[in-house]
């Protein structure tokens, strides 16, 4: 499991380590500006994570595929992958250009609708060459190629650090675009992910027996819309889940931009932290589904619960870390001492749910792996939407919690997905005998 998982986790956090520096970048531009690139990244994904959601099944039937010892499956479920990304980015941009226009209508403070209205609407032409990288990613990572998705990721962070510091603050003779550069930076080191990783796989392929050479790139609309089915529960859980934080963050936004501000840079700080059990959770979907492959009951057992083990001891590390050093973290993000003080508090009550975070997206993760992806939507939609945002809104505006009342809502629903979805894979793995590939 480490093997996998490590490669994969350190893709993550280099992935979400795009998003940090964008936020720390801005820093010195105001607390506006660090809540409009915080709060547009979170809307933007909340979008886009249906398209990545929904793409995810690629772990599904291209694990299993290799399990299998059918590489030339492997092969036509890429090619699938990419059909059905290129449908989901021209549907995505039209909605996401929309949402743009629609941002006045949300009740944004001022301050933060000037600076979020231009970030966004540059980052939707990061949607093709994210998707993209998407299917390269989930396709390498199944086949247990995980070092090239790593290495990518290093190359874009430094596009990223780069383009940053010439576009936000005018270096090198370019103009000073402010949060409009970051918004660059990350397109550009979106196109820098895609571009790489496509080359990697005809790089690994040139002398494959049933390389991508023997498989005709050609349509297969069963294939697709196999891939469609499995695939938009587990899209429909993650934009539930990012949707949630989203909602929490636009609510944040009404209060002010001290309150999102705050808001944001505890977002970042968890956030960075949740793709180590998101890694885990990827690298759990692959081994299960490898082991469902191999018609393996005994691998399917262990895989998930050596993800599920190791989630649960670097989650409690992080929550004594929250607990212990909250201040020192908010600050390398921001010396105003109103966003560090909410930080503080928001900061105590993410270190309340940080085992039950690490343990529902391995459990998830998991269930992927086994072709399960409805599961998870169900528990995500009544946990985050039914029980844990209603608890956040009442506590944030009618009992007078402001922004800490959001994030203990969210925490309630935490608490009972993680604890919910244990239970799941518990009683689904030890059937996984019986169960046969997707």
């Amino acid at each position: 499991m480490l093997r996998l998982a490590v490669p994969v986790v350190l893709a993550e956090l280099g992935w979400f380590a795009m998003s940090i520096v964008d936020t720390v970048m801005v820093g010195p531009l105001g607390p506006a500006a660090i809540g409009a690139v915080g709060t547009g990244g979170i809307l933007f994904m909340t979008l886009l994570v249906f398209g990545v959601g929904t793409l995810l099944a690629l772990d599904t039937f291209v694990a299993q595929s290799f399990g299998a010892g059918r590489v030339d499956e492997c092969h036509r479920w890429l090619f699938a992958g990419l059909q059905l990304a290129l449908m989901l980015s021209v549907f995505l941009m039209v909605v996401a250009l929309v949402a743009v226009a629609w941002l006045p209508a949300f009740g944004f403070h001022p301050d933060l609708l000037v600076e979020l209205e231009p970030y966004t609407g540059k980052l939707i032409w990061s949607v093709p060459p994210l998707l993209a990288y998407v299917v390269f990613r989930r396709y390498l990572q199944s086949m247990n190629l995980v070092r090239p998705v790593m290495v990518a990721l290093v190359a874009a962070n430094l596009m990223n650090v780069f383009v940053n510091w010439v576009l936000i603050y005018g270096n090198l003779g370019m103009p000073a675009l402010g949060v409009s550069g970051a918004a660059f930076a990350t397109v550009a080191s979106r196109v820098v992910l895609a571009v790489s990783l496509f080359g990697v796989i005809l790089y690994q392929e040139r002398d494959t027996p049933s390389g991508l050479h023997d498989v005709p790139f050609r349509w297969e609309g069963e294939r697709v819309w196999r891939l469609f089915r499995l695939g938009w529960p587990a899209a429909l859980q993650i934009t539930l889940e990012v949707g949630v934080f989203a909602a929490a963050s636009a609510l944040a936004g009404r209060i002010g931009p001290l309150a999102s501000a705050a808001n944001q840079v505890v977002l970042n700080i968890a956030g960075f932290i949740y793709m180590i059990p998101f890694g885990l959770g990827s690298a759990a979907a692959v081994r299960v589904g490898q082991a469902v492959g191999r018609r393996d009951s005994v691998g399917v057992h262990r895989a998930g619960w050596a993800a599920l083990g190791l989630a649960s001891t670097v989650m409690a590390g992080s929550a004594v870390l929250f607990f212990v050093m909250p201040a020192t973290l908010i600050r390398i993000y921001s010396s105003d001492p109103t966003v560090i003080e909410v930080g503080i508090v928001l900061l105590f009550i993410c270190s309340v749910f940080q085992l039950f975070d690490g343990l529902q997206t391995v459990a998830t993760g998991a269930l992927r792996g086994l072709g399960d992806t409805r599961t998870a939507m169900v528990f995500n939609l009544i946990g985050h939407w039914l029980i844990g945002l209603p608890i956040g809104y009442w506590l944030c505006f009618t009992r007078g919690w402001g922004v800490a009342g959001l994030w203990t809502g969210l925490s309630v629903g935490l608490i009972l997905i993680g604890a919910s979805l244990l239970l799941v894979w518990h009683r689904k793995s030890r059937a996984a005998m019986f169960l046969e590939p997707a």
